[in-house]
């Protein structure tokens, strides 16, 4: 079994928005994604998935998406993104979702020699538009990391979390999400949410022991990313 992972799918079956509107780096992305994965990832692989999903608005409008990931090689867990609106409720999720799928909120999955856990996260308070709803939001965040490493930790095993916003930025030493990754055996956390010309605030290096990662779809050029064992073992 080798672990993947890849971001922002942003997947429209049901709903009318392309992405190429947003550069040609998202020119075809679901065809070149669908290439990718299945030249790179076998049915016995996982991947993980940190949000962005799909576009549609409710469960309905998602499902088409969801079963095209599903038809893809390999397990697939994953997390809420900001534009996962379908998202509303994890028992509802879970019961639409097709086998090989699973989704976290809250709680953790166990693999054979670590454990999947996260978060949607939320902006930091170095973002320049940070506001007084941000940073109650922010604390409802951390909580919920809070939360489900709490669940992981119950395993034993080396934990990788996924959150979708970056939880820790360029320049940045501390923060609240690393804070708290910190009081627990996290050996890799990985992230999304940052597209174009903000990939260049990414933080992919190891921080306090902790190896952090990008792994939008864009910055991937749609390619599931593998992850190193040792990073987490």
């Amino acid at each position: 079994m080798a672990l993947y992972a890849i971001g922002d799918l942003h997947l429209s079956t049901a709903v009318d928005k392309p992405m190429d509107v947003f550069g040609e780096a998202w020119s075809n992305h679901a065809s070149r994604l669908a290439d990718e994965w299945s030249k790179n990832v076998h049915e016995d692989d996982v991947v993980l998935i940190p949000g962005d999903i799909s576009w549609g608005m409710t469960l309905e409008e998602a499902k088409p998406d969801l079963e095209w990931i599903a038809a893809l090689p390999g397990k697939k867990i994953m997390i809420r993104g900001n534009h996962d609106y379908w998202w509303n409720g994890i028992g509802k999720v879970r019961n639409i979702l097709p086998d090989g799928m699973y989704a976290l909120q809250n709680d953790s999955l166990p693999l054979s020699d670590c454990v999947i856990t996260g978060t949607r996260g939320w902006v930091l308070p170095s973002h320049p538009n940070f506001n007084e709803e941000d940073e109650r939001i922010l604390k409802r965040e951390a909580h919920r990391l809070r939360l489900s490493l709490e669940n992981a930790a119950q395993h034993g095993l080396p934990i990788i979390c996924m959150i979708h916003y970056p939880p820790i930025g360029p320049g940045e030493d501390t923060t609240i999400f690393t804070n708290i990754l910190e009081e627990f055996p996290v050996k890799l956390c990985i992230y999304g949410h940052l597209h174009g010309f903000a990939h260049r605030f990414a933080r992919n290096d190891v921080h306090n022991g902790i190896t952090y990662q990008l792994v939008s779809g864009d910055f991937l050029a749609f390619r599931p990313f593998r992850l190193e064992r040792s990073w987490y073992k």
